[in-house]
């Protein structure tokens, strides 16, 4: 059965990136000079007009980009509520649109996760929350990989969920813009928890649910 079912195209208000505080961890002062250094390496004059600003910039736009890195999944997944007869019902939302940065070279990627769990005992969550849920693992250095396998633990551990997945889609401007140069190359992912990791059924009807492909 399913519970609940959103997809984030849907409110073009639903495609912003939730708001994040600044993390309290990060030492801008380091960042600005680690950003002239780089300035200098390359070749530039950090001191000209239009990169004078640019190490202050870079260190204020690192300290949203990698906040994640200052937060946990239970900081929005420990915010339950109870809904009698929800065990055994999916939740799934699609197209929550998150911004990443490849660990390997500091590139952005940056797609659609889509995410589905089965509640445990009465427990579920808001669905912001599971939204704000993919940002705290996106919002730091990152493999595409490990972005999904870290959500779907998060909600069985955290959550409680008896089994979760997600699937990630996302371009990678570290093959479009360098190496391989292979414009709109979609890397896709998946990752499951729980009952949908282990039972072939249950996972295939939650594929379905993500790709809209679901008929009764």
């Amino acid at each position: 059965m399913l519970l609940d079912i959103v997809d984030f195209r849907g409110d073009p208000s639903s495609r912003r990136a939730p708001q994040q505080s600044p993390s309290r961890g990060v030492d801008r002062k380091r960042i600005e000079c680690a950003v002239r250094e780089i300035l200098v390496a390359i070749g530039e004059d950090p001191n000209r007009d239009g990169l004078v600003e640019t190490p202050s910039r870079v260190a204020r736009a690192y300290e949203e980009i990698f906040s994640g890195l200052h937060q946990s999944a239970s900081e929005h997944l420990g915010r339950v509520f109870d809904h009698a007869g929800a065990d055994g019902d999916f939740v799934v939302v699609r197209n929550i649109e998150f911004f990443s940065v490849c660990e390997h070279h500091l590139l952005p990627f940056f797609g659609h996760a889509h995410v589905v769990y089965l509640p445990a005992r009465g427990r579920v969550v808001g669905l912001s929350k599971l939204a704000r849920t993919v940002d705290v693992f996106a919002r730091r250095p990152q493999l595409q990989e490990r972005i999904g396998t870290e959500i779907a633990t998060a909600l069985v551990d955290e959550l409680g969920a008896s089994g979760a997945g997600v699937v990630i889609e996302a371009e990678h401007m570290c093959m479009t813009m360098r190496g391989a140069s292979k414009q709109r190359a979609a890397t896709v992912t998946s990752a499951f928890r729980g009952v949908l990791r282990h039972d072939d059924r249950l996972r295939r009807e939650a594929l379905a649910l993500i790709q809209g492909t679901r008929t009764d």
